[in-house]
């Protein structure tokens, strides 16, 4: 279901911006909204699912760099109820169409009812709110459902490409993210509003925070941290591994010498090499790594057969196959243009190191061979430091309706800061590499 903005009308919805935002504020930022919006010729749609557009309407604004924002995966999550009102995320994406009905941005947004499967943790200030009396959820979202992957968020044609086009958008977008606008109740029909504690932007790249910052100064940036790796130019994994210290070389050895030692048979399929009993294989895999903790995994079956039938250009799978050529262990991962994410893993059976060879030295042998840039195998994990993965800069964005908690998390996130940068000090000296890397993009 979709509506438009159509702020002349919003008091025939009878539905109330919340009372902590100040009723005036908000009335006056719709207001001056709507205007700039008329100027522009810009219309806002609210979407209470992506299939509300079709796979190239999408993708024609997502491009093709970023595995995760494409139409398929993100359906995915929608269709087999992962990401759906259901599991505690409605969606409610944002769109913005010209005069002529030509889509110009999309902007996903969720809202939630509980804080799972985003991987940037405010528990503690939902518990902070709901002690002095207020209601943390639902909470406003945008992120790609269960994926800690940075990577653009606000997607854009190219009439709105140049840093003030952006801003322009972003300033536009602002009051009506303020105010919750909600899908509408009929098509046609005047834009809702949610009742909601905030905004949050999960996982958002590092150019795209600056864009927000500079729009939308009153927001927090919260940084993170992950253990990536990069090129460093090597042609093979043989000279990637001579590129380490003596000793963490041998250990490395030592490690995939135990994993065949074993008994275990490593496999990389890709794209059509895929079948259906592979994901079945890989799926049992997948669930162990829940069960063994007591939980249910956040993703079905249906998902990743999905992912095989809709974009299977994108996958890799790594599996380990026992002596009887029975796969026991599996990695799942994305492939973007310079980039490949492991995303899932799980294994039926315990044994030494197989580990760090499905997950790890499968996905860079990879990397290595297809000349890719970067491998980010998920989130956590120091024992990737010592494995060549460095410290990794990641980010979010908050904003919290509440007064004091906003002024509260802008302190923790200070203190947050300060001990990361320490963090990532550390992490640079424990790497195993025998000659320090050129300063990145992202260091400078």
């Amino acid at each position: 279901m979709t509506g438009q903005w159509q702020a002349e009308d919003e008091a025939a919805t009878g539905a109330a911006a919340p009372a902590a935002t100040g009723s005036v504020t908000d009335q006056q930022q719709a207001a001056s909204a709507a205007d700039a919006a008329q100027k522009q010729g810009w219309r806002l749609e609210v979407l209470d699912s992506l299939d509300a557009l079709t796979a190239s309407e999408w993708n024609a604004l997502a491009g093709d760099d970023y595995p995760f924002l494409q139409h398929a995966y993100l359906s995915a999550l929608e269709s087999c109820g992962a990401a759906s009102a259901a599991s505690g995320w409605h969606p409610a994406h944002l769109v913005v169409r010209d005069a002529d009905g030509r889509l110009l941005a999309g902007l996903l947004r969720y809202l939630k009812l509980h804080s799972r499967g985003e991987y940037v943790f405010d528990q503690q200030w939902a518990e902070a709110l709901e002690q002095a009396g207020g209601r943390y959820y639902p909470k406003q979202l945008t992120a790609v459902p269960f994926t800690p992957s940075d990577g653009p968020r606000l997607v854009t044609s190219s009439q709105l490409a140049s840093p003030a086009a952006r801003r322009a958008l972003l300033e536009w977008l602002w009051p009506h993210l303020k105010a919750g606008i909600a899908p509408a109740a009929e098509p046609g029909s005047a834009l809702r509003r949610y009742e909601h504690s905030g905004f949050h932007l999960l996982f958002v790249s590092a150019q795209e925070r600056q864009d927000w910052q500079a729009a939308i100064p009153e927001l927090i940036s919260r940084p993170g941290m992950q253990y990536h790796w990069q090129s460093r130019g090597e042609p093979d994994f043989a000279t990637w591994l001579e590129s380490l210290r003596s000793k963490r070389r041998k250990e490395i050895r030592r490690e995939r010498r135990k994993v065949a030692e074993q008994g275990f048979t490593l496999t990389r399929l890709e794209g059509a090499q895929i079948g259906p009993d592979d994901i079945e294989a890989f799926y049992r895999c997948y669930c162990m790594t829940y069960l063994e903790r007591g939980q249910r995994p956040y993703l079905p079956l249906d998902f990743f057969q999905q992912l095989r039938r809709s974009m299977p250009e994108r996958l890799l799978l790594v599996q380990a196959r026992d002596e009887q050529g029975a796969p026991v262990a599996a990695a799942l991962c994305l492939i973007g243009s310079d980039c490949l994410y492991g995303r899932w893993w799980g294994s039926e059976v315990h044994a030494d190191c197989l580990h760090f060879e499905v997950c790890y030295y499968q996905g860079l042998e990879f990397c290595l061979q297809r000349g890719l840039k970067r491998f980010d195998p998920g989130t956590q994990g120091e024992h990737k430091i010592s494995r060549g993965f460095a410290a990794y800069a990641t980010g979010s964005l908050h904003w919290l309706m509440h007064p004091g908690l906003q002024e509260a998390v802008a302190e923790a996130v200070e203190e947050e800061a300060r001990w990361l940068s320490k963090a990532r000090q550390q992490v640079t000296a424990m790497l195993p590499y025998r000659e320090p890397a050129p300063q990145t993009a992202q260091e400078r």
